[in-house]
């Protein structure tokens, strides 16, 4: 399954942006869909995630307060709000998705089983 991100931008700092997640196959029924962010000379890294009911979510510590995962029924569709964007948080984004019902939140790549191409998000000062 192929998922589709939009969103990014160059934005500048304290700005927000609002990124979006779906499967190309809008009748595709996925459980979790998580983003993930990378830096330059950095690895991979988990920010957000959100369950397919809305009801489960997880934040990594650093974007907490200021980053929201939310989903549209309608649109199969999953958001990431980015508010208050630092320079530090300048990335590629992706979106990951995975079908397996998880009985909390997954926070690690492994468990996501199909992945977005990732858009650019950067944040000047």
């Amino acid at each position: 399954v192929q998922l589709q991100a939009s969103g990014g931008g160059l934005v500048q700092a304290g700005d927000s942006l609002r990124l979006s997640c779906a499967p190309a196959d809008r009748s595709f029924t996925w459980a979790f869909m998580g983003w993930f962010r990378q830096a330059p000379g950095r690895e991979r890294e988990f920010v957000a995630a959100i369950s397919r009911s809305g009801e489960k979510t997880f934040y990594a510590d650093s974007v907490k307060g200021r980053f929201a995962v939310s989903i549209d029924d309608t649109e199969n569709s999953a958001y990431l709000q980015l508010n208050t964007l630092k320079p530090e948080e300048t990335a590629v984004y992706y979106c990951a998705g995975t079908s397996a019902r998880y009985t909390s939140v997954p926070r690690v790549e492994v468990l996501y089983d199909f992945w977005g191409q990732g858009t650019q998000v950067t944040v000047s000062s």
